[in-house]
């Protein structure tokens, strides 16, 4: 799987793909975890979970506030069967992922420099930190409704093994965050997390079962430090609870997740622990050099940026 380098940007007419990895060079974005994918972070790993049924809650909640809306504005079967239709069959997909067990999470070693991949429950892949792929896609359409963009974060991975089926060569996941520099802010939790270590990047999602009231509550406060309390009530209060209804999306959410999927491969529990700082692996030189292009870049970037400001 090849792809340009990193930092390449291709833009068409409704499209646009950001090359990020390999080799893994900052973006220029502030780490952000907009989708809690971060499970569990330690000194040694992080795990990077892509398991979002809130995210699903959310959407089908909001399709059954503008179904409800529709028929109260104009009451007509056709309407009701439609909305029973469209939100009901995602429902039951929800109900049937409730019963599923959680997809185990990708772990990063920033001391070793690897990735573990896994594969089913016997199989996984150790796979080297600079050749993980990384891109942020962003597609657009336009209709009588006006313009719509949707993206995705994918993160590719290459079998290290040479004499695996060409059905077995290649692993990858996306995150529906929308494409763009939130795809950037969202890959920059991982590479920060590898690059320079785990106080520059957010904290592991809060997935205790704790009480879901008072956890959104805490959520609102955290919002409100940042955005004010207007905002917030708005955003977060009004329709963050009536049309989106967050905190149960956020309830299945951390239901489901607590306690987070861990790694119970005996091979892997070993490959976890710490190692001596001397041991540590390195960049490769290529990185080095990438890196520090980039980081150059930027400076030049942000001078320029100032020097605009009236």
């Amino acid at each position: 799987m090849s792809t340009p380098p990193a930092g390449t940007t291709q833009k068409r007419l409704f499209s646009r793909n950001d090359y990020l990895a390999p080799l893994p060079i900052p973006t220029g974005e502030k780490p952000c975890d907009v989708l809690n994918t971060i499970w569990s972070k330690n000194d040694v790993f992080v795990d990077i979970g892509n398991y979002s049924i809130g995210s699903a809650v959310m959407v089908i909640w909001t399709m059954g506030v503008f179904f409800a809306l529709m028929s109260y504005i104009t009451p007509h079967p056709l309407i009701w069967g439609g909305g029973l239709i469209i939100v009901g069959i995602p429902i039951l997909f929800v109900i049937q992922g409730l019963f599923r067990a959680v997809p185990l999470p990708v772990r990063f070693n920033r001391q070793r420099r690897e990735v573990c991949v896994p594969q089913g429950d016997d199989e996984y892949w150790i796979v080297p930190w600079e050749s993980v792929i990384a891109a942020a896609t962003q597609q657009s359409s336009v209709s009588q409704a006006g313009r719509a963009t949707m993206g995705l974060l994918i993160i590719g991975f290459e079998n290290p093994d040479p004499l695996a089926k060409d059905d077995n060569k290649h692993f990858s996941f996306g995150f529906n965050c929308g494409g763009g520099t939130t795809a950037m802010a969202l890959w920059e939790c991982i590479r920060s997390y590898m690059e320079i270590g785990p106080q520059a990047v957010p904290k592991a999602a809060a997935l205790n079962a704790g009480e879901n009231l008072r956890f959104y509550l805490d959520y609102m406060r955290d919002k409100a430090k940042t955005r004010g309390w207007i905002l917030t009530l708005l955003w977060d209060g009004i329709l963050g609870v009536f049309v989106f209804n967050a905190p149960l999306a956020q309830y299945l959410q951390r239901k489901k997740l607590y306690p987070p999927p861990d790694l119970t491969y005996p091979a892997i529990i070993e490959w976890s622990k710490p190692l001596p700082p001397e041991q540590w692996a390195k960049r490769s030189a290529e990185l080095e050099t990438a890196i520090a292009k980039r980081e150059a870049e930027l400076a030049v970037q942000t001078a320029q940026a100032s020097e605009d400001r009236p």
